[in-house]
């Protein structure tokens, strides 16, 4: 699944309420729910089948049908996650060293990439295999450039 699937399917199922949404299990989609939860964005993240969240019944399904549960956070009865876009597209991928990164996350314009505003998160995606999928800010403080995926408010 690619980034665009992930960002569409999370705004759609918050902006439908849904308590729940069921992704594809793999290492990019758990990389960006990882840092959505971790950043307060999501309740919980659960494994599952397409039938629901188990972690029983995930070890034992096949890899086709094997899924992510995230749990939609929303306060006041408005959704915490107000919009997901894309910064790296197919057709145009944005790589940044640490000094980019460092200006998108001090509120200045990288190129073509904005700021990042308060309650604003990136996702980063680094070729360090320990820490392949990073927030802007972690990445920052870890000193790993990488390219810029999406952001979240």
């Amino acid at each position: 699944m690619l980034p665009h699937d992930v960002c569409s399917k999370l705004q759609n199922a918050f902006r439908a309420r849904h308590a729940r949404v069921s992704l594809p299990h793999n290492t990019q989609t758990l990389g960006i729910l990882s840092i959505l939860l971790r950043s307060g964005f999501i309740s919980s993240l659960t494994r599952g089948t397409i039938a629901g969240p188990s972690p029983d019944e995930f070890t034992t399904a096949k890899p086709s049908e094997q899924r992510i549960w995230a749990t939609l956070k929303y306060r006041d009865d408005q959704p915490v996650l107000q919009t997901m876009e894309l910064i790296s597209r197919p057709s145009r991928r944005v790589f940044m060293e640490l000094s980019d990164i460092r200006l998108i996350c001090s509120g200045r314009r990288s190129g073509q990439v904005k700021p990042l505003g308060m309650g604003e998160v990136a996702m980063v995606r680094t070729r360090d295999k320990e820490h392949e999928w990073l927030e802007a800010r972690e990445a920052l403080l870890l000193k790993i450039p990488g390219e810029a995926v999406c952001r979240a408010r």
